[in-house]
């Protein structure tokens, strides 16, 4: 009996020791941020690790700024990120020595969706969401017909992005003209998967989210073209398509998407080779999960911005910027 239980603690002590060294030999790489970014960053992770076994990497989505908070604290390696780092963003990594190096990723539109049975929007006006949306419409405006003259007197339900999504910044800046401002009496969420739910189930909703998101639910959702009122960009309401969101007449919901990552985290050899397969496959995994890849220049410049560790953020530390077009982005990076 002795003997077979000096046995069983003995192959209990190997198989501790073998487990220590199995995650001793397992790299992890931490990613958070953007639940925009999340589906390329997602399928980049899962095709880097079918080549690099040792190698584990962890991605969640607790928004741009949730992201940007861990990543200010040195908590993860990468943040995903739907719009430029904001000052306060630097400040906090200031604070913490945390540089960090800036990589746009893909390009996005922001779509405006409603639910099927939505008879009565064939599109709406930048000014039309901006009634919609801002501070001053909270409780106020409730009502699909206080929108515009012919809609029907029914309660309108919202879904939008939270306050922590690159989203959020960029969809109040650009429709209501600042940042942060906007009605609080709507279903928000991080997670665009639950906003998608929502208006697929609400038949007087409206809600707003990456286009990836309606291009993977396009048989519950229905789109809602914008009209900017700027006939430069085209005549009329104009639908988010690949085409417009890359030529820019989609306005002004289209935007460059971003991954930052840690100069201390760039160190680590296992980094480095993700961030280069990141940049080397984005342009076929971008458009496989339904963003819109950036020219392959864009891509060699962003990696050679990696490989010399060029710091900082091309938009000055500011946060979202309107109406950046495929080849300012381009202009830009050079």
């Amino acid at each position: 009996m002795k003997k077979f239980i000096g046995l069983v603690i003995a192959c209990s002590l190997a198989l501790g020791f073998f487990t220590q060294q199995v995650f001793a030999a397992t790299k992890l790489i931490k990613i958070d941020g953007s639940s925009t970014v999340f589906p390329i960053t997602e399928a980049v992770a899962e095709e880097f690790q079918k080549q690099h076994s040792g190698i584990k990497v962890m991605v969640g989505i607790s928004g741009t700024g949730g992201g940007f908070k861990r990543f200010g604290r040195g908590e993860i390696d990468i943040s995903d990120a739907s719009r430029p780092i904001k000052p306060k963003e630097v400040e906090l990594c200031k604070e913490n020595n945390i540089g960090y190096i800036e990589l746009p990723v893909a390009y996005d539109g922001l779509a405006v969706v409603v639910n099927p049975k939505n008879t009565w929007v064939d599109y709406l006006t930048v000014k039309e969401l901006k009634k919609l949306w801002e501070p001053s419409s909270q409780r106020v405006i409730t009502k699909w017909s206080q929108i515009r003259e012919g809609f029907p007197d029914k309660e309108i339900r919202l879904y939008g992005a939270g306050t922590d999504s690159g989203t959020f910044d960029y969809f109040t800046e650009a429709i209501c003209g600042k940042t942060g401002a906007s009605r609080g009496d709507y279903t928000a969420s991080e997670d665009d998967n639950a906003l998608v739910e929502g208006v697929a189930s609400d038949t007087h909703a409206l809600g707003y989210f990456g286009l990836a998101y309606y291009e993977q639910n396009k048989d519950k959702l229905k789109i809602v073209p914008i009209d900017d009122g700027n006939d430069a960009n085209g005549k009329g309401p104009i639908e988010p398509t690949s085409q417009s969101v890359t030529d820019a007449t989609y306005q002004p919901l289209a935007r460059p998407i971003f991954i930052y990552i840690s100069t201390q985290a760039a160190k680590k050899e296992e980094v480095q080779k993700f961030v280069e397969f990141y940049l080397k496959n984005a342009p076929e995994l971008v458009a496989e999960v339904g963003y819109i890849p950036l020219p392959k220049e864009a891509y060699a410049a962003a990696l050679e911005r990696f490989n010399k560790r060029i710091t900082g953020s091309v938009f000055g530390g500011k946060g979202a910027k309107m109406g950046v077009k495929m080849a300012d982005l381009l202009r830009m990076e050079k």
